[in-house]
């Protein structure tokens, strides 16, 4: 593998601006030059973009739970490979393993299957998406809006459990759902605080009284907006209210189309901004695979199109792919590269404490990068300098 590649002519999506017809550097699996014009050094490839190519930081995705096959319940390392390896086809460079509620011990074998997986994988660096970390989504939160997650095995946050599990998975928990009513007197929420881990309000009824308090106790990330929460009324706002009117919280958000309607995504976008949401697909096994019968945390789902239902109709986590969300999102707001570098990468390296190194182009941060072009097809995925995924084109 080339260890130094030039982009050349391509327009490069900074933090603070758009640099048209730049050049971008890479070496060693960093950036390490950025200008408007070229480079005195050498680099073994040089790649020239099309007129009208964006050069954006590689896609983050904080809540997944599988793909094309796998699943991170399935607590094995070709699981792992698998979605790691396919990732990079959607633009996502790096992803949090996302848990689902199950027993004790299954979730404790996924978390340790995660944790060995990452430490033997280190070495593959730069030849798929990378894993930052785990999304432990549930047990902790509310049977009257589970959604998907099996209610048998839910229960109220259990302190010295949940030490165990962050034993298990070698501290690698980045992110819990928890629905705060569950924590009246928010001992787990001040753990979560102590250890470093962000903690999300997600799959609960709570007032939004409540989320408001949480929010004062250290609560910062919202679970999939608008899915398995209380709802909006205009005398009782609950936590779609508090969610989209806080400004501490950050807002995850499936831009299927599906779990929320293109007016819903279009208000979270008016809401919230581009600065306070982080796109997510929260997708399971079936993605990448079509329509057919599959298993989601001991479920049985069917895809049929693009939706993925509990024999109840409930909705069971999505097939979306980033790239799709990307497009979706950009009819519905109109937004542009800058919004959506913000909404795929920069905030969520922001939340996670990973600003460093990833979620924007500069100078000596991963070079895990995006080509989209101006109708917003995916070009092009490198992950640490290595160039991964490169769409087909019919004609050259």
């Amino acid at each position: 593998m080339s260890s130094s590649l030039l982009l050349s002519n391509i327009h490069i999506v900074t933090k603070t601006e758009i640099i048209e017809h730049g050049f971008v550097g890479l070496r060693d699996g960093k950036i390490d030059y950025i200008s408007t014009s070229p480079p005195t050094g050498n680099y073994e490839k040089v790649y020239i973009s099309r007129e009208n190519f964006y050069l954006l930081p590689g896609m983050i995705d904080i809540h997944i739970h599988g793909g094309y096959g796998a699943d991170m319940m399935d607590a094995t390392p070709e699981a792992m490979n698998t979605l790691a390896d396919s990732l990079p086809s959607e633009g996502t460079t790096s992803f949090l393993a996302t848990t689902i509620t199950k027993n004790h011990q299954e979730i404790e074998q996924a978390l340790k299957n995660i944790a060995r997986w990452k430490q033997y994988n280190a070495e593959k660096a730069g030849s798929q998406a990378q894993c930052l970390g785990i999304h432990l989504e549930g047990p902790f939160i509310s049977k009257k809006k589970a959604g998907a997650q099996p209610t048998q095995w839910i229960h109220q946050p259990d302190l010295p459990l949940f030490e165990k599990w962050l034993d298990s998975s070698e501290q690698l928990i980045q992110i819990v759902t928890f629905a705060p009513e569950e924590d009246p007197d928010f001992a787990f929420l001040s753990l979560l605080k102590e250890k470093n881990i962000v903690p999300s309000i997600g799959h609960t009824n709570a007032h939004h009284d409540m989320i408001e308090l949480a929010s004062k106790h250290g609560a910062r990330h919202v679970t999939h907006l608008y899915n398995a929460m209380s709802s909006f009324q205009h005398r009782e706002p609950n936590v779609l209210g508090a969610a989209l009117t806080n400004e501490n919280l950050l807002s995850e958000l499936i831009t299927d189309g599906i779990h929320s309607h293109p007016l819903s995504i279009k208000l979270a976008y008016l809401a919230k901004g581009s600065d306070r949401l982080i796109m997510i697909t929260d997708s399971m096994r079936a993605k990448g695979l079509g329509d057919g019968t599959y298993e989601f945390g001991g479920q049985t789902v069917t895809v049929s199109g693009e939706k993925a239902l509990l024999p109840d109709g409930t909705l069971a986590g999505s097939i979306l792919r980033m790239k799709d969300g990307v497009q979706r999102i950009k009819q519905i707001t109109h937004c542009g590269w800058s919004e959506i570098a913000k909404m795929t990468s920069t905030n969520a390296a922001k939340q996670l404490g990973l600003d460093h190194q990833l979620g924007s182009i500069e100078v000596g941060k991963l070079a895990d990068l995006v080509i989209w072009d101006e109708s917003g097809e995916l070009i092009m995925t490198i992950c640490r300098g290595h160039i991964v995924f490169e769409k087909k084109e019919a004609n050259h």
